[in-house]
């Protein structure tokens, strides 16, 4: 396990892939190509590769590596030029994996994977009890502590007002870490009632009103049912009318 902060953007899992080829040389034993994989990941983390979000680059995660092993039953063919690289659509984050391939002009190929989890440690908040779906979270309802950001794939919310007046978007149990697919916005009106639909064009408002098909807060898309009939789907804005374009 290995501890460190994670520094300003420094993107360059090309050049450490090109860095893993050149250590890679003569090595074909099972513990040798463990430790290149994690001297690769290592280097990653260090260098700013985790999370694959420039966002999360300038947080002061302190991060934690966990690097698995090959099965050891695996059989390889001799290689003098193996590369660690990240597979397409992974990213250095919670639990994932690597990849070692043997990329050497006629020698055998073959392409194994190695299991990785990052954990990123970074203050967040942690709810106090239990809250119920449809429930408003106020400032008491959680408080502040180091969570692991890269346990869910959701964000974390850093910052109290990103929670203390929103709703619970699910039933949520105390000691749980606050991410954002865990609250929305309270409802500024119910489904069925009469909402202002506010339908914008090049220059100009036009001003009408139905029946909401659902309930939304602010932010929310929802559907309205007009007078004629007719469904019109918009935006609720901060004074509780829906927004569409024309």
């Amino acid at each position: 396990m290995l501890p460190s902060l994670l520094p300003l953007p420094l993107r360059r899992l090309a050049w450490l892939a090109a860095l893993g080829c050149a250590s890679a040389s003569a090595q074909n034993s099972l513990p040798e190509l463990n430790a290149l994989g994690s001297q690769w990941v290592q280097s990653a983390i260090g260098q700013g590769g985790a999370g694959g979000d420039e966002a999360l680059q300038s947080l002061p995660l302190r991060m934690e590596v966990q690097v698995g092993k090959l099965d050891a039953r695996l059989q390889l063919a001799p290689c003098n030029q193996v590369e660690p690289y990240l597979p397409a659509g992974s990213k250095l984050w919670g639990r994932t994996r690597i990849g070692l391939r043997c990329i050497e002009p006629g020698a055998r190929p073959w392409n194994v994977f190695l299991p990785v989890t990052v954990q990123a440690w970074g203050m967040g908040w942690v709810l106090n009890t239990n809250i119920n779906a449809g429930e408003t979270l106020d400032a008491s309802s959680a408080s502040q502590a180091e969570v692991d950001w890269a346990a869910d794939t959701s964000p974390v919310i850093a910052l109290p007002e990103g929670w203390v007046g929103q709703t619970a978007a699910r039933n949520l149990m105390a000691r749980q870490t606050l991410r954002q697919s865990m609250v929305r916005p309270a409802e500024v009106f119910a489904k069925g009632a009469t909402v202002k639909v506010l339908a914008k064009g090049a220059g100009f408002v036009v001003t009408s009103s139905g029946k909401a098909v659902n309930g939304a807060g602010v932010g929310e898309t929802v559907k309205v049912r007009m007078d004629n009939g007719r469904l019109v789907s918009g935006t609720v804005n901060a004074q509780g009318d829906v927004e569409t374009g024309m």
